[in-house]
């Protein structure tokens, strides 16, 4: 499905225009609803799915509640609270007033603008690129269908009527709060033309009080995750994956499993064996008892050790396919007066969130039900109907917030909603199903950054300025063999290359090459995706060629850099604010690096001391320049964790394999960064007025680099192999 959707398409924003876009509104119960519809959808009548009867961008009621319908998922980096911000910044609401719930099923309405407009998703920290216009526009069109309604109703001009803190109010005629209006409003004539507050007049947008409307259910345990949804009758399935990724269940042995108190059934689908019991204990302990017979026929039975040999072997010769050539490298490195070469290893990387991959499903009415955290909601839909055997309107979704995905819950096979629909149906849809994974499943169950190895040479000429670089990247493709292959052009899937080809430094001569290789592993996007490896091994190597050059890293970088004000504007910031040039603390060591990912510019600076207990980070200062800042305080949240996920996985974190199998299963061995390893961080946003783009994975890129650039700094090592807690062992 999404294969055809995707293809040729750019992920660059697009600009929601009138020509574009028609505004719609229509009657609901007790109020009103305004949303969105290409222009060339609503001409031709297409209409959203009959489970979904009317999909909106907000709605108004007469009980006085104000609801966003996101086309973006939340999945803790706060698209919810941003989206919310633009409706009510234009409308004129309260937050507690305000409820945000998910949207799906027209991706005609709920399209991401950033990806065309062709299918709903969420990633590429594109929420707020894609949702700047339309949802300010909704918000100011509901905005003006009230003051028409109250126009009409106290005889007075629109004009003089204005619109603040969830009141209609005029000087004379008194004010009415919006459920008083939502009736009226819901007749009023959809406005032809929707004009914006100007930046002077906003007072959400970029309020530096304007905090997480979502903050207190969550940290008092009240708001509800996939985890907490209970059904009358609900049963829950535990999972049985294959120990060798490509293996499937040849036969099993349930038995005394089915035997045990509580236990339903024992079923098989399409990626291993679901246990079925009353509750979890009793599917857990029933687990345990079932015996499977795997086909290993298609198995992948390398570990790591031969993978990453594979690697380096490819990395040493020519690359598979040129991603870009400029000038001449070779001559370039050829003629220059000093080269350096070096080789780069990047792990299999898990994406571990907080709460396991999981989804409820069960038949209601003949509609198919599925809560879970769904990141693509288009493609799930498809996938649960074809899994359920009814047509794609016959399904609704449930979309819940989880706890954290970090580009685990976008997956093409919707793997564990697959699973909870089989199940269900494996049991003919007697009860609703939860399929709960628990920690060891989702450590293992695949999906991960996949691993590379790098080999950089870079050429200085005799007065130290860099004049060649040849980049050889070696790895897997993240995405062939899905719908997302089209993108994929001569040979290059963009994912392993970003991060490496559009750097801001002018380097007359530069090539990066790719090499992909075939490996069972399953890969997915994690966190910032091919910047997590490539700003490395970039910003990295740089600090090495200006040691070469005998100059201060800083320098030498920025004076590549005059065609690149943005990126300018970030570094300076993040360097003047760390007190870069000035001593640090005794003992400490300071290290500095900049990436550019999803068009959001980040330079950060790594304070770190070097013991024998190992690298202690004790502070990130992070500069920021992501285009107007709707939400600040969400803005450095997200620095925030993308700084400390981005610093757990280059300290310790990896992944490792032995004959096939997966060595890590739970938080013991595949380590995350502990609270006490959490730096101090400063968090400096640039003031702008460009289009917003994206804060959830930006933060990530740059920390890897400006840590190992400190430690160097410390202690003369250069960390080519990750995670450094090993590469400091070697």
């Amino acid at each position: 499905m999404l294969r055809e959707v995707m293809m040729n398409r750019a992920f660059l924003p697009v600009r929601a225009t009138r020509r574009s876009f028609l505004i719609g509104a229509a009657a609901v119960a007790g109020g009103f609803a305004v949303g969105f519809r290409p222009a060339a959808a609503q001409e031709a009548g297409v209409d959203a799915a009959p489970v979904n009867p009317f999909a909106a961008y907000v709605t108004i009621t007469d009980d006085d509640r104000i609801t966003v319908v996101s086309s973006q998922f939340d999945m803790g980096e706060g698209s919810y609270h941003g989206i919310a911000t633009l409706v009510l910044e234009e409308l004129g609401g309260r937050w507690n007033q305000t409820d945000v719930v998910g949207g799906w099923g027209d991706p005609k309405l709920y399209g991401n603008l950033a990806w065309g407009g062709f299918a709903q998703g969420t990633g590429g920290s594109t929420s707020m690129s894609s949702s700047w216009d339309r949802y300010r526009q909704a918000g100011a069109a509901a905005r003006l269908m009230l003051v028409a309604a109250a126009s009409e109703q106290w005889g007075v001009s629109a004009g003089e009527i204005s619109v603040a803190d969830g009141k209609v109010t005029h000087p004379t005629a008194g004010s009415l709060g919006f459920g008083a209006l939502a009736q009226a409003a819901a007749a009023m004539p959809v406005p032809a033309e929707v004009p914006l507050k100007a930046p002077e007049q906003w007072t959400l947008i970029g309020d530096e009080k304007n905090r997480r409307y979502d903050s207190p259910p969550k940290t008092n345990g009240t708001h509800p995750f996939t985890l907490d949804v209970k059904l009358s009758g609900m049963l829950t399935a535990v999972m049985i994956h294959p120990p060798k990724f490509g293996a499937s269940a040849a036969s099993f042995d349930a038995a005394a499993a089915k035997a045990m108190p509580g236990v339903v059934d024992v079923v098989q689908t399409p990626r291993g064996v679901a246990v079925v019991a009353e509750h979890m204990w009793a599917a857990l302990k029933a687990r345990d008892a079932v015996t499977v017979q795997w086909d290993e026929t298609d198995a992948e039975t390398r570990g790591t050790a031969e993978i990453m040999g594979e690697y380096r072997n490819l990395s040493a010769g020519a690359p598979a396919t040129w991603a870009l050539q400029e000038g001449d490298a070779a001559a370039a490195l050829g003629g220059a007066a000093k080269v350096l070469e070096a080789t780069f290893e990047f792990p299999y990387l898990a994406h571990a969130a907080l709460e396991p991959m999981n989804a409820v499903a069960r038949m209601s009415n003949g509609v198919v039900e599925v809560w879970a955290g769904h990141q693509m909601p288009d493609l799930y839909q498809a996938v649960a109907a074809e899994v359920a055997g009814v047509p794609p309107d016959k399904v609704r979704l449930h979309v819940m917030k989880t706890g954290g995905s970090f580009g685990r819950r976008a997956v093409a096979d919707a793997d564990v909603i697959v699973e909870a629909v089989s199940v269900a149906r494996a049991l003919n849809w007697q009860a609703p199903v939860k399929v709960q994974w628990t920690r060891e499943n989702d450590m293992k169950g695949g999906r991960y950054r996949p691993a590379y190895v790098h080999a950089v040479k870079a050429g200085l000429d005799a007065d130290g300025k860099l004049v060649g670089w040849d980049h050889h990247i070696v790895g897997q493709s993240i995405m062939a063999g899905g719908p997302f292959e089209a993108m994929i052009e001569g040979g290059i899937d963009p994912t392993s290359v970003e991060g490496a080809l559009h750097v801001p430094y002018a380097i007359p001569n530069r090539r990066v090459g790719l090499s992909t290789t075939d490996v069972r592993v399953p890969v997915l996007w994690w966190r910032s995706v091919g910047s997590t490896h490539n700003a490395y091994v970039v910003e990295t190597f740089l600090d090495e060629l200006a040691e070469a050059a005998g100059q201060d890293p800083l320098a030498f970088r920025l004076a590549m850099m005059a065609d690149f004000p943005r990126h300018i504007g970030v570094l300076e910031l993040a360097a003047d604010k760390a007190g870069w040039g000035t001593r640090p603390p005794e003992g400490r060591f300071r290290g500095i690096a900049l990436a550019e990912s999803f068009q959001t510019y980040v330079a950060q600076v790594a304070e770190v001391s070097v013991a024998d207990s190992g690298v202690r980070v004790h502070k990130v200062v992070c500069a920021v320049d992501c285009g107007v800042p709707i939400n600040p305080d969400n803005i450095r949240a997200q620095m925030e964790g993308g700084i400390g996920f981005g610093l757990g996985a280059i300290l310790a974190e990896e992944l490792t394999l032995t004959g096939g199998e997966v060595d890590q299963a739970n938080y013991d061995t595949y380590t995350p960064l502990r609270i006490d390893g959490m730096p101090e961080i400063e968090v400096h946003i640039v003031p702008s007025t460009e289009r917003p783009t994206g804060v959830g994975e930006p933060g990530v890129p740059p920390v890897g680099p400006a840590v190992a650039n400190a430690i160097y700094a410390a202690t003369g090592r250069r960390l080519r192999v990750l995670p450094i807690a090993r590469a400091m062992q070697a």
